[in-house]
């Protein structure tokens, strides 16, 4: 069951121990949406598409479907486990410019959901505790 805060809309500023997730695509070519804001205001690497870059996370969304996206989900999960000292922001991956519902993207977040650390967008949690 979730129950904590909601990843919100618009994220402006981080504390220390926060880390902005958001998707990307593999060349890391930062240009729009939520991967842009990653590069301008939290640090995330032009040229860099996956994994941890200053205060934010990168996961891969615009090489395929739902099967080439799951593995960089899954290794996100484990890498927030391995981290309970950071609090990552979600945002709704996936959901802008790569075209995903939020219903085809949140399963994947599935085994986040009992982790006080990661929080998620509300439309998400509704989608996984359906």
């Amino acid at each position: 069951m979730y129950n904590r805060d909601y990843t919100p809309e618009r994220i402006s500023s981080l504390k220390e121990n926060e880390i902005f997730v958001f998707g990307s695509n593999l060349a890391g070519m930062h240009g729009g949406g939520a991967a842009r804001i990653a590069c301008e205001r939290f640090g995330a690497v032009w040229g860099q598409g996956v994994g941890l870059q200053g205060q934010s996370y990168a996961i891969p969304t615009m090489q395929g479907g739902m099967e080439t996206i799951k593995p960089y989900v899954d290794e996100f999960i484990a890498f927030a486990s391995a981290h309970p000292e950071y609090r990552f922001l979600v945002t709704r991956i996936g959901c802008g410019i790569a075209g995903f519902t939020a219903a085809e993207i949140a399963p994947l977040f599935a085994r986040a959901i009992g982790m006080e650390q990661v929080i998620l967008p509300e439309d998400f949690v509704e989608v996984i505790e359906k």
